[in-house]
């Protein structure tokens, strides 16, 4: 057999056995539930399944655009790491979802089907227009849209909102900083080093801060989805307290599970907005880029902060160009991304408020 193809044979074994896994549950589901109720799982499914199309082209655009692997590739790399991260980590930033954002006490399902939709459109959007944008963000303003919508300002909590807020700042700081600090201790250890050696040497360094980067995606955003599905059970009586706690697993593998399938099947619109136009990488570049990335998106897991990873790898790919020299930064580009990322929230936020008004009516 052709040990090129074990490793991709291996990963599409794990999304096959979470696809048959997801189908199995959502049958369960289906019995113990409305429809309506299954159908908003669903849709919440489908809305984790465009955030690994958002968002796939950050955790591929820099081992794609350095060439180390091909786009199909990369895609199969990144899914398979996406859902291997259901089997690690702890569930606190879906915690800060599910209870941190809005009153869960005010929330009922069309607040979260509202909420869904918004961040949906927006993915849509953005995808469209090319601009690596927040999933989560734009999930987490749908869900305080539709709130506010339904019980006015009063509904949403307001430290977690900030916390979310000054992270929008934050991570891709702490990733340009990063990108930056990565960048000039590797060029300082590898100067003296040959070249094509040191591109050698990068190219299979990129696979590890490849997987990674999508362990850390994985972890941090799936958690979000895992947050809405135990909101919306929590509020119709079909998880208790306990449980809303300590989230059952087949909430947290059905999630990982659309992810990978998304991740699959790829943004190759952003990939080249990410791996082309902000800064031209080689591996090395994408190494240090990816590592940075990593590594922040791990600390703000750990710590129950739903972060953007599209702000995080932006960030290090800035900082690590920045290293370089200022000019190889293309700000224009990345100008063009900040003003996306500050819209998101509100963007996504009026688009759930409005979806609300009019489910609301029926």
């Amino acid at each position: 057999m052709n040990r090129g193809y074990i490793w991709p044979g291996i990963a599409l074994a794990f999304v096959v056995f979470g696809v048959g896994y997801t189908l199995y549950q959502l049958g369960h589901l289906a019995l113990i539930c409305s429809p309506f109720v299954l159908l908003i799982v669903i849709l919440a499914l489908a809305f984790d399944f465009t955030n690994g199309i958002h968002d796939a082209a950050n955790s591929i655009a820099t081992i794609v655009s350095t060439r180390v692997l091909t786009p199909l590739q990369a895609v199969i790399w990144a899914a398979a790491f996406n859902f291997v991260a259901a089997w690690i980590g702890s569930t606190h930033v879906a915690q800060t979802v599910g209870k941190g954002i809005v009153d869960k006490n005010i929330v009922d399902t069309n607040v979260v089907l509202s909420a869904l939709l918004g961040a949906i459109i927006w993915n849509l959007i953005t995808w469209y227009l090319g601009l690596p944008t927040s999933s989560s963000h734009a999930l987490i303003g749908g869900l305080a849209g539709s709130a506010i919508t339904k019980a006015g300002f009063g509904a949403v909590i307001v430290s977690g909102v900030t916390k979310v807020a000054v992270f929008i700042v934050l991570s891709p700081m702490i990733g340009v900083f990063l990108g930056y600090l990565i960048g000039i201790v590797m060029t300082a250890w590898f100067h003296r080093v040959r070249p094509a050696k040191v591109d050698g040497l990068f190219r299979k360094g990129q696979l590890l801060s490849a997987a990674l980067y999508s362990l850390g995606h994985g972890m941090n955003d799936a958690q979000k989805t895992m947050g809405i599905i135990a909101l919306l059970l929590f509020s119709n009586k079909l998880l208790t307290a306990e449980q809303f706690n300590d989230l059952p697993f087949w909430i947290i593998l059905i999630c990982h599970t659309a992810m990978g399938l998304g991740t699959l099947i790829g943004g190759w619109r952003i990939v080249k907005t990410m791996g082309t136009k902000i800064v031209r990488l080689n591996p090395f570049g994408g190494f240090c880029a990816e590592t940075g990335a990593a590594a922040t998106l791990f600390g703000a897991t750990w710590a129950g902060i739903p972060v953007s990873t599209t702000h995080t790898i932006t960030g290090s790919i800035i900082g690590y160009g920045a290293m370089r020299r200022l000019s190889a930064v293309r700000w224009g580009v990345a100008g063009n991304i900040v003003v996306a990322w500050i819209l998101t929230i509100p963007v996504a936020g009026c688009i759930g408020g409005a979806v609300y008004w009019v489910v609301s009516k029926f």
